[in-house]
């Protein structure tokens, strides 16, 4: 292969999975984050594969683009994909930016699953597919 087609290949493989935010951990380790996630969004706590228990306070920073009014949704599922919470992240600062703005949330619930997922939603008032995007990793139940 030349180096040029070598080089195209790898630019597009990297474009091909810069797109794709979902987690997929060797058991007890917990992945990495993303480039895209770095450059989208930071979650600060809870970290993936971290043990929680309610009340779950999610914090971190998105970019404006992430929001829509101001906040975006965050949802919490057990380990069958049951949504067990759902409620909006608010910016903790001016969201009309494309810099990062600090977010907060409080997820309240109960369960009996061992683990579950963490997804942070960003938020897409239009409901077109290609706008839609989403941060999820795992999280153990205490």
């Amino acid at each position: 292969m030349t180096k040029k087609r070598l080089l195209l290949a790898l630019v597009l493989l990297l474009s091909g999975a810069a797109g794709f935010f979902i987690f997929h951990p060797k058991a007890g380790e917990a992945p990495e984050l993303t480039l895209i996630q770095t450059r989208l969004v930071r979650v600060e706590t809870p970290r993936a594969n971290e043990v929680v228990k309610s009340p779950l306070a999610v914090r971190g920073q998105a970019r404006g683009p992430w929001f829509f009014e101001g906040s975006f949704p965050v949802r919490l599922l057990d380990d069958q994909g049951k949504e067990l919470a759902v409620t909006p992240a608010q910016a903790q600062g001016e969201w009309m930016t494309e810099d990062f703005v600090p977010f907060k949330a409080t997820l309240e619930f109960t369960t009996n699953a061992k683990t579950g997922t963490l997804v942070l939603e960003k938020d897409n008032p239009s409901g077109l597919p290609e706008q839609a995007n989403e941060l999820r990793f795992p999280v153990i139940f205490k």
